[in-house]
């Protein structure tokens, strides 16, 4: 089988609309499935495509970098013959891939735009932190994508079903039911895909063999690659990572979401953890959601970063990190999660594919918590999710069930509501709009 990935357009756009006046840096995830795009992207759209993988290259590939930075004419003609790939000017793509190995190639892009020759893309992880930035100057010319696993849409795409997704869109735009045939079918789809979640390497193995336990063993490799990262790469927080990073089933499988850092320890303090909790955001592992004192539109500058919920950035490697005390999960096991005949936390795992949904589509992620000024449950309320939509704030709750029960939604509609758009549950049911909510099925989250 072969992945259609919806980034593959963006890349298309950059070369279209930069002619080589600008780099391009990919961020995501380690196993996102960065490699496999730029190749495929330079294979196609190119004379010629040279790939320069800083995992792998010899010591003698960095000495390169270290000693000839500033003699292009030597550096092209040595990396053409080291990778035998021929360079024709203005036809072909130079790739530096898990460019964050090799600090100074991505500082060295600044002098290949100038210079004009070839098209420049960077690929990696872990951009950000200090220790592969803090001796380089970062190259203004540098634009940014940022990509995530496949989404729902790209999960039917692979499974070669291209006729469900463009109803939804349309029934989300028009604001109408899909009708109970259709509904159902997605709702199917949909619960599927929330189980194998959007790494490629675990869709292409759910597809190609039509097993859940096939898909989890790849993503069990991912976590277990991404704990050697921890180890390797984050230093003398690594033992803060990895805390977070094996309680985070646990915290989402509470009925507040908020991270407690008291389940690390007694003595736990959120100061101590910000670095650790920013790594995993920086590393794309986790997606960061921050309390919004205020549901204004600058909802940045009413953050409260000492209450925050920490959310995996896959909703299929969450699965398989909440299964991870049993290391032989059976096909069994998951087809009995996925007709709810067996008890794992729906609540935890819907939440999580909506807070993907929404920051594969741009939205940062807020949730709205109430003090208990009167020490009472009489003006407590919590809202999963906010964004702002034409200069609106929509209150987003995510309900894992088709019986919705939203008291704390009803109190904040009452307090705000003359300032908000119209508040969505994303729900088990078709689009209904009632009494001033919108109530969408969990797979529209993709669109929102």
């Amino acid at each position: 089988m072969e992945l259609e990935r919806k980034a593959y357009q963006s890349l298309l756009k950059w070369k279209e609309t930069y002619h080589g006046t600008r780099s391009l840096l990919i961020e995501g995830a380690r196993r996102v499935g960065k490699t496999w795009l730029v190749r495929e992207f330079g294979n196609r759209e190119y004379r010629t495509c040279l790939l320069v993988n800083f995992a792998q290259a010899s010591g003698e590939v960095f000495k390169l970098f270290e000693e000839n930075a500033y003699d292009l004419d030597y550096l092209y003609s040595a990396l053409s013959v080291i990778y035998s790939v021929q360079l024709y000017e203005r036809d072909s793509l130079i790739v530096f891939d898990e460019v964050q190995l090799c600090p100074k190639a991505r500082q060295l892009t600044k002098q290949m735009v100038e210079d004009g020759r070839y098209d420049v893309i960077c690929t990696g992880s872990l951009l950000s932190i200090r220790k592969n930035t803090e001796d380089i100057v970062l190259p203004s010319e540098e634009k940014k994508l940022q990509m995530y696993p496949l989404d729902f849409e790209e999960f039917l795409w692979a499974k070669g079903n291209r006729t469900l997704f463009p109803m939804i869109r349309k029934a989300f735009e028009d604001r109408i039911p899909l009708g109970h045939a259709v509904h159902q079918a997605a709702m199917k789809e949909f619960r599927q895909y929330l189980l194998v979640g959007g790494m490629p390497q675990a869709v292409v193995a759910y597809v190609e063999r039509n097993s859940f336990q096939a898909a989890d063993a790849e993503k069990r490799d991912i976590l277990d690659l991404y704990r050697e990262d921890v180890s390797r790469h984050a230093g003398s927080n690594a033992p803060r990572v990895r805390a977070i990073f094996d309680r985070l089933p646990g915290e989402l499988a509470k009925k507040e979401k908020r991270f407690n850092l008291a389940s690390l320890g007694k003595n736990a303090r959120s100061r101590g953890y910000e670095e650790a909790f920013f790594w995993l955001d920086d590393a794309m592992i986790t997606n960061m959601c921050f309390n919004a004192t205020e549901p204004t539109v600058g909802l940045d500058m009413n953050l409260d970063d000492t209450r925050v919920k920490c959310y995996m950035m896959d909703t299929g490697l969450l699965v398989t990190h909440a299964l991870d005390a049993s290391r032989d999960v059976t096909e069994d096991i998951y087809k009995a999660i996925l007709m709810d005949r067996l008890g794992i936390n729906e609540g935890m795992i819907t939440e999580n594919y909506v807070a993907q949904a929404l920051r594969t589509n741009g939205h940062r992620l807020f949730f709205f918590t109430s003090a208990r000024e009167d020490h009472s449950r009489a003006n407590e309320m919590e809202i999963d999710f906010l964004i702002v939509e034409k200069r609106k704030i929509v209150p987003i709750e995510a309900k894992s069930s088709q019986a919705v029960h939203f008291a704390s939604l009803s109190k904040f509609i009452a307090r705000y509501g003359k300032h908000i758009g119209m508040p969505v549950i994303l729900c088990r049911r078709d689009v209904e709009e009632k009494d001033g909510i919108l109530y969408l099925p969990l797979y529209m989250a993709s669109v929102m």
